[in-house]
């Protein structure tokens, strides 16, 4: 008689990335981010934080097509090999202090292949201004913050998309990234001073939050103050 075959319990999907909420929900985000007052010279600047994965990016993205084209800072262009999480002087050097002055920011874009910084953007002292990033809200730049925006998808759901979608060549840059992204909040964490959460799996906002800030910060209807 045949062995029995051992059991073989198939390793669970990673999250496809979030889907896009329902345009009344983003718009009326929107509005309330709008509603804020400014927190940098003229901008709100608003920080998109989560693991790496857990769909920050594109959850940005829609957020700014929202607010009519608002400037996403991609906090991959201010970070380095060496430096994963050393980008705090050059984000208040190069964009930062520029808009705080009402100026435009410029800051030179992080090669990733080339591990040197080429090309230069611009950031226009715009209403609102995204900063999309592992750390976007960590102590240094939380005081110059509108609102904090968290991902909500637990770091290993996050670390396995995003290995499914960059493939086994990265797994090495993975594995050392995972530990520099749990050492960062370990010791400096942004969840806790979320001013609202976003599913990382649905897209969808939740309609609740994890701080109790000292004001109201989004009186659009979409969370509960």
């Amino acid at each position: 008689m045949d062995a029995a075959a051992p059991d073989a319990t198939p390793s669970p999907e990673p999250p496809a990335r979030p889907g896009p909420p329902p345009p009344s929900e983003l718009s009326a985000l929107a509005a309330g981010l709008l509603a804020l007052p400014p927190s940098l010279g003229p901008v709100r600047l608003v920080a998109v934080d989560g693991h790496a994965g857990s769909g920050k990016t594109t959850f940005a993205g829609r957020l700014s097509a929202a607010l009519g084209g608002a400037p996403v800072v991609h906090l991959d262009d201010l970070a380095t090999h060496r430096e994963p999480f050393g980008w705090t002087g050059r984000l208040r050097e190069q964009v930062l202090e520029p808009l705080a002055r009402g100026a435009a920011g410029r800051y030179r874009v992080y090669d990733w292949t080339a591990r040197e910084f080429g090309a230069a953007r611009e950031v226009p002292a715009a209403p609102v201004v995204l900063l999309e990033g592992v750390g976007a809200g960590r102590r240094a730049v939380r005081p110059q913050l509108a609102a904090l925006l968290w991902m909500e998808l637990d770091q290993a759901a996050a670390r396995a998309r995003g290995e499914l979608r960059d493939g086994p060549e990265l797994a090495e840059f993975w594995a050392g990234w995972s530990c520099a992204e749990q050492a960062h909040f370990a010791a400096d964490p942004s969840r806790p001073h979320a001013d609202l959460r976003v599913d990382g799996v649905t897209g969808r906002i939740l309609r609740s939050t994890l701080s109790e800030p000292a004001r109201p910060l989004l009186t659009c209807g979409v969370i509960r103050i």
